[in-house]
């Protein structure tokens, strides 16, 4: 009876885990790093490795920050120091709004989560193949960073639009 009803299950949802696997095909890499007590401690540095192995489509890359209401700020500082596969690396220094002046959040969320994209770079070429690191710190004026569950990473292929044939 068990195995019957987990074919059964397996049935109904492999069409739609196929779905969505298939919403994210212009995905090249996603990756977060969750926050140990909810808190983005100073020293606590978000680092991510993407095998990159396309240098002709462009990207965008995004953050993906998800905080509770007890985040104590409207905005979020960021030191972002990419490394290239034969060691250049360069670092950027980011400020992102993460609610309007009345404290309402921007971006999605579920009862006390907040979820929101930070575009980083977009229509980005990799110039080499190879290993890419990001590391991420935050920079506010405080060690500890409270209410903060996670930070993530994702890079996106621009899909490649194909020109009509002129006819309209």
């Amino acid at each position: 009876m068990t195995i019957r009803i987990n074919r059964y299950i397996f049935v109904i949802l492999a069409p739609f885990l196929i779905l969505l696997s298939s919403c994210n095909s212009n995905v090249v890499f996603s990756d977060t790093h969750a926050m140990a007590e909810n808190t983005w401690k100073l020293m606590d540095i978000s680092s991510f490795k993407a095998e990159v192995d396309d240098t002709l489509t462009s990207n965008n890359i995004y953050f993906t920050l998800r905080s509770s209401s007890s985040y104590p700020f409207h905005n979020i500082w960021l030191f972002v120091t990419t490394i290239a596969p034969g060691g250049k690396s360069v670092t950027d220094t980011l400020q992102f709004n993460l609610a309007d002046e009345k404290g309402r959040s921007y971006g999605r969320g579920f009862g006390d989560i907040h979820e929101l994209d930070l575009p980083y770079k977009s229509n980005v070429y990799f110039p080499a193949k190879g290993i890419y690191q990001f590391r991420v710190q935050h920079g506010m004026r405080i060690e500890d960073l409270n209410g903060v569950y996670d930070f993530g990473l994702r890079i996106e292929k621009i899909p490649i639009i194909k020109p009509g044939n002129g006819k309209k």
